[in-house]
């Protein structure tokens, strides 16, 4: 996994041991132990890494007006019971241009409007609750929308 983990040797010294993953991909996730030793004692812990993607179907940049899927993904083993939607901390409501299926969101003609932070909310049958958020970002026009502009002779139009 080198060169994305590192250890801070200073603050072994103070019984932190922590392993930091940076950045962290899908096939991380997984059960990690620790041992350290000290004279005669060894100590050691346990931690499950869980990791939750969030992919955009297709690629960027998403052109306006173009379908898209965004899928949340989880490592979690329980099954999934819910998926949630919010754009900018807003729920979407789930109908019209926006149609949610197992994990994913399907938005027929996306616009302008639906640039911001999305966020998925996945809840399982254990009532574990894992989110994660995609910036969204749509190549559009967000001009006026009469397209006829008027400038006075001399001075300059955008």
């Amino acid at each position: 996994m080198r060169p994305r983990v590192s250890v801070q040797d200073s603050a072994l010294r103070n019984g932190n041991f922590s392993l930091r993953i940076n950045p962290v991909r899908s096939e991380d996730a997984g059960l990690y132990e620790a041992q350290v030793a000290y004279n005669t004692e060894v100590q050691s812990c346990r931690v499950e890494l869980g990791v939750i993607t969030v992919t955009l179907s297709p690629p960027s940049p998403v052109v306006e007006n173009e379908p898209l899927l965004l899928s949340c993904n989880s490592s979690h083993r329980a099954s999934l019971v819910e998926t949630r939607w919010f754009l900018n901390g807003h729920l979407v409501p789930t109908s019209g241009t926006f149609c949610s299926l197992h994990g994913a969101l399907s938005i027929l003609r996306p616009t302008m409007s639906d640039v911001g932070s999305w966020r998925c909310q996945l809840r399982y049958s254990d009532n574990e609750i894992i989110s994660a958020t995609y910036n969204l970002q749509i190549l559009g026009f967000d001009g006026p929308m009469n397209p006829v502009v008027y400038a006075a002779a001399g001075s300059a139009a955008d």
